[in-house]
């Protein structure tokens, strides 16, 4: 198994890091391969609704979103780590995370997500809700901790002082890994639930 873990903040070695970073300690001790993705300091523009990627089926800007989204694929599980800034995530990864899922057009049911986010104090849980909306409007069971996913640090490497912040990653990791395995067992004995045909509806007409 394997998965995915997008660190959305500017600073590699940061505390977004540190806890992306405790997470893949237990991946690893339930056997599951990762990868983490640098994200947050790369020049990624947003979105412009050009709808291109619905005719060639990947975005228009050949960058780092087209380049992780057969990883994106192949995964079971994405982990979706930022900073907070403003009670709001990293700019640069929202434009990432716009155009992956926007562009990406195969079926993510069931592939499990995860976010976590690092800030000195306030603004986390705006930023925790504004993650996990990606993975509920495509279909993918959100993994839960013992606690919302954050973790408190301001300098660099100082979440390691939050001892309950790291015990939530740890706990979000193990569940994350039991979800993981037991939606393979599901879809081996019983496949993706039925589904019907989407039926968009505009409220303007």
């Amino acid at each position: 198994m394997k998965v995915l873990m997008i660190n959305g903040s500017p600073h590699a070695q940061g505390n977004t890091f540190t806890a992306l970073q405790e997470m893949e300690k237990v991946f690893a001790k339930e056997e599951i391969d990762t990868e983490i993705i640098q994200v947050g300091n790369k020049d990624i523009r947003g979105c412009i609704a050009c709808y291109t990627c619905m005719e060639k089926g990947k975005c228009v800007f050949d960058d780092l979103v087209n380049e992780i989204a057969p990883k994106f694929e192949l995964c079971d599980g994405l982990v979706v780590g930022s900073p907070v800034y403003y009670a709001s995530a990293n700019a640069t990864l929202i434009a990432f995370l716009d155009r992956l899922f926007y562009s990406t057009h195969f079926d993510k049911r069931m592939k499990v997500g995860a976010s976590v986010v690092a800030g000195r104090r306030g603004g986390m849980s705006a930023t925790f809700d504004e993650l996990n909306k990606y993975f509920t409007v495509c279909g993918m069971p959100v993994a839960s901790s013992q606690y919302w996913n954050s973790i408190h640090g301001k300098t660099p490497r100082e979440a390691l002082q939050d001892a309950e912040g790291l015990q939530t990653m740890r706990t979000l990791a193990g569940n994350m890994a039991f979800l993981m395995k037991s939606i393979a067992l599901g879809k081996d004995a019983y496949g993706l639930p039925e589904q019907e045909m989407k039926t968009p509806t505009n409220f303007i007409r």
